[in-house]
């Protein structure tokens, strides 16, 4: 019992610890914004996965052909809101079911940007890292959120203006309209698809950035199983925190923290088995759904298609 209460100190103590959980939990987080925004509206965005890859390999292209990161950066943005326009324009135009969409788009972008990658093969590199001035000098928690590539810093602005975007304009109320009540919002004479598809391409912009900052601000190249599978914990973290902001990015911080143990133990001295680290994140998203699903309250019309008025 000694040694297991040591081993859980040496690795909550650890710095390389936090600095994994932090970078793992970022990547999160950009997908797990713009889905918040989205599952609001009504929306079940299952091509967060796809759109993440395509705003990875998009930011690795954008990286080759400019040398720019802030450029890589951009071309990250419009891989995911290609992706979620498609999603959009099937799901709320054509109201095909979002979750056949979704998974669709997923496998779509899968093999495309591995057949467009293997033609292509980008050249990337890995963004420098960009202390703040004294805000990285803080102890403990200094290097791990403010010591990062200076692409993991968008994700602090993002989520307050997130949270402006839906709960202090005009259009945030018609959003959470029409994914409580989409009949009455539409009565009203909002429109309810175009919310939707609007707050979709948010969340592909989100996504893409995401990716980018994934390929350019973590690993430093591209590859296809480079997401492998964080799109859909993103959407477990949106779930887990009951559809609020504060609880969506708490669950990116807890499953980025669980994500991070397949690199901060053996850096701390102690080896587990790897396929046991691989599947942990899985297993306690899974434990935490299972947990957490059923104590909250999801929006009234989510997953829930709107056939009216084109828009």
């Amino acid at each position: 019992m000694n040694d297991l209460i040591r081993a859980v100190g040496d690795v909550v103590t650890s710095e390389a610890t936090w600095i994994s959980a932090v970078t793992f939990a970022a990547l999160l987080g950009f997908g797990a914004v713009g889905e918040w925004v989205a599952e609001k509206s009504g929306t079940m965005n299952i091509s967060l996965e796809g759109m993440l890859l395509a705003g990875a390999f998009a930011g690795a292209v954008g990286y080759d052909v400019t040398e720019s990161t802030a450029a890589a950066m951009a071309f990250g943005a419009l891989g995911g809101v290609s992706v979620a326009a498609v999603q959009a324009h099937m799901s709320h135009h054509l109201s095909a079911d979002q979750f056949v969409v979704g998974l669709t788009l997923n496998i779509g972008v899968l093999g495309l940007s591995g057949f467009l990658d293997g033609e292509i093969e980008p050249q990337t590199a890995r963004a420098a890292r960009t202390a703040l001035p004294l805000l990285s000098d803080i102890p403990f928690l200094g290097d791990a959120l403010f010591d990062q590539p200076w692409p993991m810093y968008l994700l602090y602005p993002m989520i307050p203006l997130a949270w402006w975007l839906v709960y202090r304009t005009r259009w945030g109320l018609e959003v959470r309209a029409v994914g409580e009540r989409p009949n009455a919002a539409h009565a009203s004479g909002i429109a309810v698809n175009l919310r939707r598809r609007q707050s979709i391409y948010l969340a592909g912009l989100s996504a893409g950035l995401g990716g980018a900052y994934l390929t350019i601000g973590v690993i430093g190249s591209f590859d296809t199983a480079m997401v492998g599978g964080r799109g859909f914990i993103a959407i477990a973290a949106v779930i887990f925190g009951g559809w609020t902001l504060r609880g969506t990015i708490a669950g990116c911080v807890l499953f980025g923290t669980v994500l991070s143990f397949r690199l901060s133990l053996p850096l701390v001295g102690y080896e587990l088995n790897n396929e046991l680290l691989t599947s942990l994140p899985f297993v306690v998203t899974l434990l935490a759904m299972a947990v957490f699903a059923q104590r909250v309250r999801a929006p009234g019309a989510l997953a829930q298609p709107f056939i009216g008025m084109p828009d």
